[in-house]
């Protein structure tokens, strides 16, 4: 099966955030290592590893442009060349962070809205969808099962995933989804302390991760960072 692609932003591997979410999600995405589950919150490790599955086979990220197949005709080499270009004339950004709840689960998000962000996003979305290959009928009903507006199920459709362009939200994610109310402020309360070293101070956004998920069910590695300017 060929590998997917992804565009997103992530902290440097030395950076303090990256550690801290490496060891919170149980996996660098750096190197691939599995790190055991801790205790946290009040809950066993077994119950966080179970709470961060789904955000640990991505990755710690923030979304720009969700994963792809490539479209036929193009390949990794292309993509790479286009990645860098683009960020040639890119400039880093600065995002205060913030602890949230996003449906029912836990993510940083941009403590304010920044148009410069989304305009970055927009621009990651359409510059780059030559190179995604159209979706299948699973992942389209895959994401209509989630409850699309109309004009979700319209992005879904022209870019292959419905949170594009007004409808995008950078998040970090840090947990999957959790029902029981009482576990879900426990565990945000726990993430919004552990995570106000990083929230007191602004994120800087000043590179490109190109992820790549090897096959599928496998976990997404950084395959490179693309520095802004160059």
């Amino acid at each position: 099966m060929a590998p997917r692609f992804a565009l997103y932003t992530a902290p440097p591997a030395e950076h303090p955030l990256h550690r801290f979410a490496a060891q919170w999600l149980g996996r660098d995405p750096e190197t691939g290592v599995a790190l055991p589950p801790q205790p946290a919150a009040g809950l066993a490790a077994a119950r966080i590893a179970a709470l961060t599955a789904e955000p640990r086979q991505y990755g710690f990220h923030g979304t720009l442009k969700p994963p792809f197949f490539l479209a036929e005709g193009c390949d990794e080499a292309q993509l790479i060349v286009a990645l860098e270009r683009f960020v040639q004339t890119r400039k880093p950004l600065r995002l205060p962070l913030k602890m949230a709840t996003l449906g029912s689960f836990l993510a940083l998000r941009p403590a304010t809205a920044m148009p410069a962000l989304d305009q970055l996003a927009a621009d990651c979305v359409c510059d780059f969808d030559r190179f995604r290959a159209p979706s299948s009928e699973q992942e389209l009903a895959r994401r209509r099962a989630a409850g699309l507006s109309e004009r979700q199920e319209q992005y879904l459709r022209d870019w292959g995933y419905p949170y594009v362009l007004e409808e995008f939200r950078l998040h970090f994610t840090l947990t999957g989804r959790i029902a029981d109310e009482a576990e879900r402020a426990a565990v945000l309360a726990y993430l919004t302390e552990q995570t106000a070293p990083f929230t007191q101070r602004e994120f800087e956004l000043n590179e490109l991760c190109l992820f790549v998920q090897g096959e599928p069910g496998a976990p997404f590695r950084i395959a490179g960072r693309y520095r802004f300017g160059g």
